[in-house]
């Protein structure tokens, strides 16, 4: 029998995601995955801007542009007839506009999810102390008043262990074996709309050169279908929709059949296509009414499946876990409270349900359902979710509120207001250290941070006593005037609404624990009542 901490099940981006976030806070995890290595089609491909926060905050995003499309190559979404005929639109998504990447120092990043996963495993391999096991299929799961215990395949060998662990994170996708034990129902419309992948071998510049677009959507009466850029030169994804509203069948993909339909999208009979893989599946929008029973959690696909059109499945998937993880490593290391792991569900399934549904009323504007007579375009907020993505408010009890209103937005899909209310992700402004420019987002990672003024001094002096071996480490900054962090464009204090001896508590998943706006008679005794209540120990 093997006993670890923490067993993982599935190797895709968010188990593979969590082992690494596991091993950068110093707990043992082994991750099992039943495919005999990382994904062999693209999949998922776009990575957020608030995705792409966390992975440089690991030391990963280089690593991922360097296997992934620069920003520029893939600037525009087109809707055509084909890509050789009329085009119909051309958008610059809402997410790149100039305005909208004032949110964060980091841009999104295309990165297809065959060149991602290699990435994420080579980080969790080199991670100690990390154990993943490929072709190992979990068959039975059970768990007690003191552990998980589970038992794992080996599917080439074929034999079985035995391991016991204090909890499991199910990222075993959609077809997960844990949800049906988690959850007791799934809330949302199942089977919206079923679609077939081709994945293929052309070379398209001659029609995508002098407008790189991650998307490019085919409107024509009797085939509906987007080409999803990979590399931007020989390699692509022809992904048609709505199948059974076309006449169309699974069986029907055929290699020849599928050179057909790429060569009718693209508008060139003769071109030379080779077909690399077909894959037919359906989009739901569905999300599990509980995210953890007991010592069984859900992530990614596990715990909610969202229609693709809007790229939240992944990015919505490894932010459960960067919100999960920490809050394990707290309470297996005895510096918080059980409570605190009820916080991941009432956290992080709330944004889930607002993220599913707009990702389906994305897929519903696009015609998805139905068969179209004409060209369909998607509505605005398609690609433009800048509230989605950095705007995500918790309510929990790892979260203490100060009193103040969220800010005053008319929507929160699209719209995002810099803001540090408790709840809310610390927000990205550029400061200085010894004349090099650093964003916030750069004093955020595995550890709890507070940020004070220039007149925070005793909130530096509180935060230096409460280093123990029953607390987590507190890192802490001074910014402004005289302080360790400069701010040489005066927007913390205004942005993060603290004065100069005002602080301000940030969890290791960026996100604001806890404001105060002003000093405090005793902030020894404040910070650490504030920190007690955010892990579950008061």
């Amino acid at each position: 029998m093997i006993e670890i901490p923490v067993l993982i099940v599935g190797g895709g981006p968010v188990g593979l995601t969590a082992s690494i976030l596991l091993s950068r806070h110093g707990v043992r995890s082994v991750l099992v995955e039943r495919h005999p290595g990382t994904a062999i089609l693209p999949k998922a491909r776009g990575i957020n801007a608030r995705t792409m926060e966390m992975y440089r905050q690991l030391g990963i995003e280089t690593a991922i542009r360097e296997a992934g499309l620069a920003p520029e190559r893939t600037g525009f979404i087109v809707w055509t007839e084909s890509l050789a005929g009329r085009e119909i639109e051309r958008r610059i998504p809402g997410r790149m506009a100039p305005a909208n990447r004032t949110a964060s120092p980091v841009l999104n990043c295309l990165c297809a999810q065959d060149d991602l996963e290699p990435v994420l495993r080579r980080f969790a391999e080199a991670q100690a102390p990390a154990e993943l096991r490929f072709n190992s299929e979990l068959i039975t799961v059970d768990q007690d008043a003191d552990g998980v215990t589970a038992t794992i395949l080996d599917r080439v060998g074929g034999g079985e262990t035995t391991i016991r662990s204090n909890y499991l994170i199910a990222a075993d996708g959609s077809q997960s074996r844990v949800r049906r034990l988690v959850a007791r129902e799934m809330i949302g419309r199942d089977r919206v709309y079923d679609s077939v992948n081709i994945l293929f071998r052309a070379d398209l510049r001659p029609w995508v050169t002098d407008r790189p677009a991650a998307l490019y959507f085919v409107e024509q009466p009797d085939l509906r279908a987007t080409f999803l850029t990979i590399n931007a030169h020989d390699r692509w994804g022809f992904l048609i929709h709505s199948l059974k509203q076309y006449g169309y069948t699974p069986e029907d993909f055929t290699p020849p059949r599928c050179i057909d339909l790429v060569r009718k999208g693209v508008g060139e009979p003769d071109l030379p296509v080779e077909i690399l893989g077909v894959s037919y599946w359906e989009a739901s929008a569905i999300v599990a009414d509980r995210y953890r029973d007991r010592r069984l959690f859900l992530a990614g696909d596990a715990a909610h499946e969202m229609p693709p059109t809007g790229g939240f499945g992944m990015n919505t998937g490894v932010q459960d876990a960067q919100n999960l993880v920490w809050k394990l490593a707290a309470v297996l290391k005895g510096q918080a409270g059980e409570k605190l792991l009820d916080t991941y569900h009432a956290e992080r399934q709330p944004l889930a349900m607002m993220t599913t549904k707009a990702s389906l009323e994305n897929s519903l504007s696009m015609g998805r359902t139905a068969r179209q007579d004409g060209a369909k375009i998607a509505r605005p907020e398609f690609l433009n979710e800048q509230g989605l993505i950095f705007g995500a408010s918790y309510q929990s009890s790892a979260v203490i509120p100060d009193g103040s209103l969220p800010p005053a937005i008319a929507d929160p899909v699209t719209q995002y207001v810099p803001s540090a209310r408790p709840g809310s992700r610390a927000p990205h402004v550029w400061l200085e250290r010894h004349g090099e420019r650093v964003s916030t987002i750069d004093l955020f990672g595995t550890r709890f941070v507070l940020l004070a003024g220039s007149e925070g001094r005793a909130w530096m002096e509180a935060a230096s006593r409460l280093g123990s071996p029953d607390r987590p480490k507190l890192v802490a900054h001074t910014i402004g005037e005289g302080g360790e962090l400069a701010d040489p464009e005066g927007r913390w204090r205004e942005v993060y609404g603290v004065e100069p001896d005002g602080a301000i508590l940030v969890r290791p998943d960026g996100y604001v624990g806890w404001r105060s706006r002003a000093g405090a008679d005793d902030p020894a005794r404040t910070l650490e009542t504030a920190l007690d209540r955010i892990l579950g120990r008061a």
